[in-house]
């Protein structure tokens, strides 16, 4: 059979819904594809609108290529729809064979030739824009004659690799979080939400928690900072995690991580509702965020960028990849960032510098390697934000601060790794990952915050805050490593994606601290009298802490494709942790004494998981799934044993989408989570006053979530998400006037709104005198949240405006872009978060901001 591939009249060829195979003799289609006779006439007619289409006359047409590694005959068919070039082959000639990735401006020769190079195929002009592919008889040999059989017309489609700088979707296609394999989200029976580039660089998030709120279920809160503030944990369906993951290594955001997550190397964000600790280890089942960072590139960037803002905001970022070596084997890519900025709370301002250099050392065609490095230095502002008067926060100007000038961290963070993969053959894959992170300077203070007021503190006239001056010294480190098989086989018609591997991290802290009462201030009339670092030489409390912390795993999992479209998956994990503490405390409240702890903790724990998702027509797919989690209690009995650990459970049902052919994706999702064994403090005060808990505390959050995604027009691109949370407290205790009661049991977890959405979208003109010009406008509305989980006060529920405009334009090769957010555009007052806690945590919202911002990409 000969295959001839021409450009696709799409109003005339309906969806495709297979890929092509690799046999090019048994090339599927799903449906009956009508030949355009006039196909080529008109491709070629409209060629001058493709973008990154140019003419430099003659046979000199360049085009601007982006067609990722795959198999020959995908890329032939990319290649005839980016060029509008005929080409003609025998079906048998591109038979497994694979092809290079292809990135750049060539023209229609110089990209064939990239593509075929190695490949043992030659080619030749037949006529205009036809092409005739042949085996290579030898270096020397004339090439012979071909003989056209019968034509069929195949229709593909190029589009843009995720990673590509030029790539300005809004919806992702793949994500690898939710099964540790590139899988297609239609396919995968996870709620799965990615955040892309665009969207992040449209809004102009500097802070991870800003683009988290695209995301429905997601609580981000900040603690302080310029414009965004800083980002302290994170609540996802509910339940609270101050842990992130990048490029699915786990990051403590409570010990290694210190300050916000810098944002300038960061690809997409992809994040998986639910519990996924049997792929990760132990985490809180409400879900998991996974950071995707940028990765080196085949072909030559660079981008430089100065954002201007609110408060004194200053950020500038770079970024450059390219080639190292002529043949494309060693690739590297670099980002820095330098960021001064203020707050529109006092005393607050914060300095950051940033590296994250990337080499990929391409070994070889199966065989590659990546190494990465980020340094971090942080100057970061301590600020514990105000408190609870009655049911509501206190009324006192967002602004105000209760601690004291000077009031900040300083400390620099170390991440270095690498990971490889070889691929034995073209269905399993061997990779391996390792990163070490070391916290090795972590300065805190001296520092002054407030600790909220006695009841009896409180009037209209006045407010008395108590406020304690502390200091401490920190030194982490964090060892992850994972090791992957992945493997594609059949059995008795079944298609099989196996996953199997094992991981290990290793936590280590130590802390050395000192605090002491300070001078109360008046939180209606404050009176600052700076910071005396005096008060530390006798300290109320002081001491170290230490733990180390190890934990292993291994997991398995199998995703089958059966008959009807229907994919079957499932998987467990075995869990192995090991944690021992130590400290040594201090006490001088009148009968100074000291207190030593030592404790050890080992646990196992086997869990499974398992999902089922129909496929009935390619832009529909129905799912459910049941998944259990593991976690790790931390505290002990009065026996002193270690506390057993937290378990969930969760059941998801959900409908996925893809419509406007795959431009615009939806998932709307039901689950019910119930997390078990929390720990809850011993109602017998003398055990109590010795630090005891008892595990007897349950937690059932359950809700409906919907994501949306895409280009709804060409120009108009949206990103939503709507979430309802029906939370409980089902089971806990305590001692109220002597006698054990339910305690909370029946209330609501603290900082969880009943109702939750977001909304941005933008229009950019496509053609005309308007070309380049962009617009959008977004809203983020929030429910009343309660502040702790005795919901002894609320935060009100709030909504709040967003504004942009943009404008680029090439100039040769370099595209200028400038650009425009206004955030909070009512200027909204309202409260951020809270901290389960009545006395401080409580974080007021940003007011009315602008940011500006000048980009020179080429």
């Amino acid at each position: 059979m000969m295959h001839t591939i021409a450009p696709s009249c799409k109003s005339l060829v309906m969806r495709r819904r297979e890929p092509l195979s690799d046999d090019g003799a048994a090339i599927r289609l799903s449906q009956k594809i009508k030949v355009c006779s006039f196909s080529v006439f008109f491709i070629l007619t409209i060629l001058h609108s493709i973008p990154g289409y140019t003419e430099t006359g003659g046979n000199s047409k360049v085009f601007k290529f982006n067609i990722p590694g795959q198999n020959m005959a995908a890329s032939l068919v990319a290649f005839s729809e980016i060029t509008g070039n005929q080409l003609s082959y025998p079906a048998a000639l591109v038979k497994d064979i694979k092809s290079e990735q292809l990135s750049g401006s060539y023209t229609a020769d110089q990209a064939l030739q990239k593509l075929l190079a190695g490949s043992g195929i030659s080619y030749r002009h037949t006529g205009n824009d036809a092409i005739a592919l042949a085996a290579k008889e030898s270096d020397s040999a004339p090439q012979t004659g071909m003989t056209t059989l019968k034509t069929m017309t195949v229709v593909g489609e190029s589009v843009l690799d995720v990673n590509d700088p030029d790539n300005q979707d809004y919806k992702i296609t793949n994500a690898v979080t939710a099964t540790k394999t590139d899988t297609p989200i239609m396919e995968t029976p996870f709620s799965v939400k990615v955040i892309s580039k665009q969207v992040m660089q449209d809004q102009q998030s500097v802070r991870l928690d800003q683009a988290l709120e695209n995301v429905s279920g997601v609580q981000p809160s900040r603690s302080a900072g310029g414009i965004g503030g800083g980002q302290s944990f994170t609540t996802i369906r509910g339940f609270q995690t101050t842990d992130f993951y990048r490029d699915g290594g786990r990051f403590n955001g409570s010990f290694v991580v210190n300050g916000p997550r810098e944002m300038a190397n960061v690809e997409r964000i992809e994040v998986l509702k639910g519990p996924a600790s049997i792929l990760y280890g132990r985490m809180e089942p409400g879900g998991m965020v996974n950071i995707v960072t940028k990765k080196p590139l085949a072909t030559p960037y660079y981008s430089l960028q100065q954002q201007f803002g609110s408060f004194d905001f200053y950020r500038t970022t770079a970024d450059a990849a390219g080639p190292v070596t002529e043949d494309g084997s060693l690739l590297y890519r670099v980002n820095l960032a330098y960021e001064n900025g203020g707050s529109f709370r006092e005393f607050i301002d914060n300095d950051r510098v940033f590296f994250a250099p990337t080499v990929q050392w391409n070994i070889s065609d199966k065989t590659k390697a990546n190494f990465h490095m980020e340094y971090q230095h942080s100057k970061d502002p301590f600020d514990t934000g105000l408190f609870a008067v009655g049911t509501r926060p206190v009324d006192v100007p967002r602004e105000r601060n209760l601690g004291e000038a000077g009031t900040q961290s300083e400390s620099e963070t170390f991440i270095v790794g690498f990971d490889w993969s070889h691929a034995f053959n073209d269905n399993w894959t061997l990779s391996h990952r390792f990163d070490a992170i070391f916290l090795p300077k972590a300065d805190g203070g001296p520092s002054v915050y407030g600790q909220g007021p006695d009841p009896q503190n409180c009037t209209v006239a006045s407010c008395s805050v108590n406020r304690i001056t502390f200091a401490d010294q920190r030194d982490d480190q964090n060892y992850y490593t994972t090791l992957d098989l992945n493997g594609k086989f059949s059995t008795w018609g079944l298609n099989h994606s196996v996953l199997i591997g094992g991981d290990y991290q290793r936590l280590q802290h130590h802390s050395d601290f000192a605090w002491a009462f300070s001078q109360p201030i008046d939180a209606y009339n404050p009176v600052h009298t700076g910071v005396n670092a005096d008060l530390l030489s006798n300290p109320n409390l002081s001491g170290s802490s230490n733990f180390i912390e190890e934990w292993g795993g291994f997991y398995a999992q199998d995703s089958i494709e059966l008959p009807y479209h229907v994919h079957l998956l499932a998987g467990f994990r075995y869990d192995t942790v090991r944690k021992s503490n130590w400290s040594d405390l201090n006490f001088n409240f009148g009968n100074p004494f000291v207190q030593s702890t030592n404790t050890l903790l080992q646990q196992e724990a086997v869990n499974p998981r398992f999902g089922i998702l129909y496929q009935p027509i390619p832009e529909l797919s129905l799912y459910g799934n049941y998944v259990e989690n593991f976690g790790i209690a931390n505290g002990q009995n009065a026996d002193g044993s270690s506390l057993p650990p937290t378990t969930a459970q969760q059941w998801e049902a959900g409908i996925k989408t893809e419509l406007f052919d795959k431009r615009f994706t939806g998932t709307l999702a039901w689950y019910d989570i119930t997390k078990q064994n929390i720990a809850v403090t011993d109602p017998n005060p003398a055990r109590a006053a010795l630090g005891f808990s008892q595990s007897v505390g349950e937690v059932r959050n359950q809700g409906i979530e919907l994501d949306l995604a895409g280009e709804l027009l060409p120009g108009w691109k949206l990103i939503g998400s709507y979430s309802y949370i029906d939370s409980e407290i089902t089971k806990d205790i305590a001692l109220v006037n002597g006698a054990v009661t339910q305690g909370n049991q029946g209330k609501s977890l603290w900082n969880v709104p009943r109702n939750s959405a977001s909304l941005w979208n933008t229009y950019e003109f496509q053609a005309g005198d308007l070309r380049g010009l962009i617009f959008g406008a977004g809203l983020i509305v929030r429910d009343q949240r309660q502040g702790d989980n005795a919901n002894s006060f609320q935060l009100p529920g709030y909504a709040t405006a967003n504004l942009m405009a943009g404008y680029s334009w090439k100039v040769g090769r370099t595209k200028l872009s400038t650009q425009l957010n206004v955030n909070n555009l009512l200027d909204k007052s309202y409260y951020d978060s809270a901290a389960n806690s009545r006395t401080q945590g409580i974080m007021p919202g940003t007011p009315r901001s602008f940011m500006g911002s000048i980009r020179v990409e080429f």
